[in-house]
């Protein structure tokens, strides 16, 4: 039978050699994925680029004569065209207005929003009242205009 010590050394070695495959596995697959993440980069910039050439070049050449020139299928050609983002100004976006969920404190239901098309909204009838138990302040509902 095998001393604890032997069974410990045993178990380690084990181990080793699992802990070293484990991580030669991890080590190489980051090492592809972040080589796939470059290549996936470069492919993306030079679709982007040949979206641009396309559409700067539409007025004397179209995606059917391109494809017989160059023998590049009319559905690529089409498909980087029509993928190209077209460069903007970037605008700045107002701040969102705090929404009705992060300043209601669970206490009675939201308010309605008032109709824009100049009606006036009608006011819904307020529930019957309900047995209050004393001490209890109750609810007085508002009218909301």
């Amino acid at each position: 039978m095998a001393t604890p010590e032997e069974i410990e050394h045993r178990v380690e070695e084990n181990d080793s050699t699992t802990t070293a495959k484990r991580a030669a596995t991890a080590k190489r697959v980051g090492e592809l994925a972040q080589r796939r993440a470059a290549i996936a980069e470069q492919l993306s910039d030079i679709e982007r680029e040949l979206g641009d050439v396309l559409a700067e070049s539409s007025d004397v050449i179209g995606t059917d004569e391109l494809a017989k020139f160059t023998d590049v299928p009319v559905a690529d050609l089409d498909q980087w065209l029509s993928g190209r983002k077209p460069t903007r100004t970037k605008r700045k976006k107002p701040a969102p207005a705090p929404s009705a969920a992060k300043t209601d404190t669970g206490q009675g239901a939201p308010a309605a929003k008032t109709p824009t098309s100049g009606q006036t909204p009608t006011v819904p009838e307020p529930a019957a009242p309900r047995s209050v138990p004393a001490g209890v302040p109750a609810r007085v509902p508002a009218e909301v205009t």
